[in-house]
């Protein structure tokens, strides 16, 4: 069997940088591997990632939200995750079930119970071997983003819509301390990238059979 690693932060946390680094790394130790990303990688997910993201129009009730997310998720364990699983690959999911309990849950401010189990419904008990949740102030970071471009329909949510979120990572962090692994997304970038390599090693061994 493979393995299944998720990457989680704040918007505009230099996950992105970190997902480039991580697909050079797997690429230069010949790890088997797909990136995926959440919502997206399958043709349905791309287009409730458009909705959710870039094209949602105003007035989008939460609940709908959340089961927009659940959809896409769904879809993209059934289509995608179990499949690459079985043939033995690691599999690194750009946002998955944690982002739905912080974004939607503490930041839209619905039931956590509501929450978790929709994404127990979505994921099929599909759990991550590890987290890797990249941590900062979004009073810090909300000026900065990866690529330059324009804010998504959810980054453009106040700051302190976004200190919710962080503080849902943070508590899902204190829930799941092992499967969960917090790193100081205020660090250097390749401080960062090494850490990240660190804490994936045992699974990247597991993989490739080194």
């Amino acid at each position: 069997m493979g393995a299944l690693v998720s990457l989680e932060g704040g918007d505009r946390s230099g996950k992105s940088t970190q997902v480039r680094l991580l697909k050079a790394h797997l690429e230069s130790r010949k790890v088997p591997h797909v990136l995926l990303r959440e919502p997206g990688s399958t043709a349905v997910g791309e287009v409730l990632r458009r909705l959710l993201l870039h094209s949602g129009p105003d007035g989008m009730e939460p609940l709908t939200e959340l089961f927009l997310f659940a959809a896409a998720r769904a879809q993209l364990v059934r289509e995608v995750i179990r499949p690459c699983l079985a043939r033995g690959l690691l599999v690194v999911v750009d946002r998955y079930l944690d982002s739905t309990v912080a974004y939607q849950g503490y930041g839209l401010g619905i039931n956590l119970e509501i929450v978790r189990t929709v994404n127990r419904w979505a994921t099929d008990g599909v759990v991550p071997e590890i987290t890797i949740l990249f941590d900062a102030d979004p009073a810090g970071t909300l000026d900065a983003r990866d690529d330059g471009g324009a804010p998504d329909r959810i980054e453009a949510r106040g700051l302190a819509y976004h200190r919710r979120v962080r503080e849902g990572y943070l508590d899902c962090a204190a829930r799941e301390p092992e499967r969960i692994r917090v790193i100081d997304a205020t660090a250097e970038v390749m401080e960062v990238h090494r850490q990240v390599r660190e804490h994936l090693e045992p699974l990247l061994a597991q993989v490739s059979g080194t």
